[in-house]
């Protein structure tokens, strides 16, 4: 088997492992469009990849993913370099998140934290953060979850060992939940 076959393969039953989270993923739509529905926010975060990936799901909030419908509140916490460089030089890069949730989140929103694997400090205040402030909790993980396991109301964890796989399934993961919360709030458009 190539290389390019077997990371094929590993993508695959990575994937595979998400058949065994569905009660949680369908938690994490109620509780998402819950928080839309009654004029909530969806604040995202992440470091790197998963920078990226807290992107890419408040863009699809906000634009929009496969329908065209009302543009839902989705907020990107590491999209302001400005405020990150000035709350890191000041606090600390573990508050980067954490300050934004204490000046923008309020009760009834929910905190979308990934991490690939559960220990980045700046994710895990501001899962602590939203809970103090009344924020409803959901974390996207990898791994065993690390630290951040039990911290959030609902988890998403991807039980496997590679960053990569578990970035591609978050991904999916990502997708899977912008269409149930199309659906949910829109239904077919």
């Amino acid at each position: 088997m190539s290389k390019f076959q077997e990371t094929i393969a590993s993508s695959i039953k990575a994937l595979e492992t998400l058949h065994g989270i569905e009660p949680a993923f369908d938690a994490a739509v109620t509780m998402l469009t819950g928080s839309l529905r009654a004029g909530g926010k969806v604040l995202v975060c992440g470091n790197g990849g998963s920078s990226a990936d807290a992107a890419h799901f408040a863009t699809e909030l906000l634009c929009r993913f496969e329908k065209d419908r009302p543009s839902l509140a989705g907020i990107c916490l590491a999209a302001d370099a400005s405020f990150m460089s000035a709350t890191a030089n000041d606090y600390g890069f573990d508050y980067v998140f954490a300050r934004q949730i204490e000046g923008l989140g309020r009760e009834g929103d929910v905190l979308v934290g990934i991490s690939t694997s559960g220990n980045s400090s700046n994710v895990l205040a501001a899962l602590r953060a939203a809970k103090e402030k009344g924020l409803r909790t959901l974390s996207m993980l990898g791994r065993d979850g690390g630290e951040a396991a039990g911290l959030a109301e609902v988890e998403l964890i991807v039980p496997v060992a590679s960053t990569a796989r578990i970035q591609e399934a978050q991904k999916v993961l990502i997708h899977a939940l912008c269409d149930g919360i199309e659906r949910e709030l829109f239904g077919e458009l």
